[in-house]
């Protein structure tokens, strides 16, 4: 994975660029965050697009996410020897070769058929830790032997089952999970006009269900739906009918013939529609989690400095600065503005982290001056996903990382340890 220590990460990636290109060779994806969601949208279909391009509403949250990144601007100091260098962090005791962190992104099998392996084996490749999906396209196990020793944290999603938490919980410890992170935002479904506009939501077509189709205690509860009888008339049977049901064959485990036939597929579907969230849990059930596993637990989508303070006051290891990208709630404040109350409440108890509009080095670097303490990044890696498979994530995350190391170096710190709000100046909206 390597020490993280260098003098020329970001030079010799810049370097390889220029090298290549002087032999009439690009880069595989392109480099500028723009020019990378515009050639993914070209790449992609009209429901992959909405659903991982799509926010909340009129999508204000995630144009709040930009245009609070866009507010602060680095003030870079000289001469202040930084020819050696380190992007190295710790996390829960691990040492991690940058601060960048894959966020859990489901149905990466809309964007690619290679869906999580190929980005498993892309941050292997890079040495970049992955936060595995709860909606993954393929099991856990599956993505964990791609990473190899690459660190894995495993995002949950909180079903209102309480044995199929417990089951997914302990997945995630036995394939290596080093962190248990759990989605705060998504007990309901956001209001997402492009996927509606579309009639599109993938777990309906059997997409993005994977870890509960590979779960005892989800096969079992599928298992009894499926033996009870069906009451009512059967619905006339459209060409998008007739799509759906191939779809869902063709997800489901086993034989696509064969799930053709059987009354499975469906019933997985609709057992998953059922217990997919839980909207009644308050912070008094996070001490049954807390009981569950030694795991350390981070909370994502804390927004609210109080939110923050009660993560800590019930026992939490980490909080996760996040909304969802904008794609829960239409109108939320910017993520990068609920930083710093965030980090100021928490004073060092346990690490903030942030994720929600990041797109490059440079926003990285801003985030950790205000006190994060490591950056998940999402759609930038599923657009590279998206062009070119394992080589596209692979590139997109070089690139973040290249420029993340110059931009330390230029604005004069060695690690990011030495990043602060001193580097920084908030100018007027």
């Amino acid at each position: 994975m390597g020490t993280g220590r260098t003098t020329s990460v970001g030079r010799e990636t810049q370097s390889r660029i220029y090298r290549d290109g002087a032999l009439g060779r690009r880069p595989v994806v392109p480099v500028g965050p723009d020019r990378l969601e515009r050639a993914a949208q070209r790449a992609m279909s009209r429901a992959a697009w909405a659903y991982v391009a799509g926010s909340a509403g009129q999508e204000r949250t995630v144009r709040a996410n930009r245009e609070a990144l866009d507010r602060w601007r680095l003030v870079p100091r000289m001469l202040r020897d930084v020819a050696s260098r380190s992007t190295e962090v710790e996390l829960f005791g691990q040492r991690l070769p940058s601060p960048l962190l894959l966020a859990p992104v489901g149905v990466l099998e809309m964007a690619s058929r290679g869906a999580d392996v190929a980005v498993a084996r892309a941050a292997a490749e890079v040495g970049t830790p992955m936060v595995v999906s709860t909606q993954g396209s393929v099991p856990m196990e599956v993505t964990a032997r791609a990473l190899g020793s690459t660190p894995s944290w495993y995002q949950l999603y909180w079903s209102s089952d309480r044995d199929l938490v417990r089951s997914l919980v302990r997945r995630a410890e036995a394939i290596g999970s080093t962190a248990l992170v759990v989605t705060l935002d998504t007990t309901l479904l956001g209001w997402r006009p492009r996927d509606l506009d579309l009639g599109s939501l993938p777990f309906a077509r059997g997409l993005g269900i994977a870890q509960y189709t590979s779960d005892p205690v989800f096969t079992e509860l599928v298992r009894r739906r499926a033996a009870q009888p069906r009451t009512g008339p059967s619905p006339r049977p459209t060409p998008a009918a007739l799509r759906t049901l191939a779809s869902v064959a063709r997800a489901h485990p086993g034989s696509t013939r064969a799930n053709l036939r059987s009354a499975l597929p469906r019933a997985a579907v609709e057992t998953f529609l059922d217990v997919f969230a839980d909207p009644s849990l308050t912070w008094d059930d996070l001490a049954w989690l807390r009981d569950l596993t030694a795991l350390p637990i981070v909370l994502k989508g804390v927004q609210h400095r109080e939110d923050a303070a009660l993560a800590v006051r019930h026992g939490m290891d980490g909080v996760v600065v996040s909304n969802h990208g904008g794609r829960q709630v239409d109108g939320a404040v910017g993520a990068l503005d609920a930083l710093p109350g965030v980090v100021e409440e928490v004073a060092g108890r346990v690490p903030v982290l942030f994720d929600s509009g990041v797109r490059s080095g440079a926003d990285v670097v801003t985030a950790l001056a205000l006190g994060a303490r490591a950056v998940l990044v999402g759609r930038p890696y599923v657009y590279g996903l998206a062009l070119a498979g394992r080589a596209g994530v692979v590139e997109v995350l070089q690139h973040l990382q290249a420029e993340l190391d110059l931009t330390m170096g230029l604005v004069g710190v060695r690690t990011p340890a030495e990043l602060g709000p001193q580097l920084l100046v908030r100018t007027t909206p």
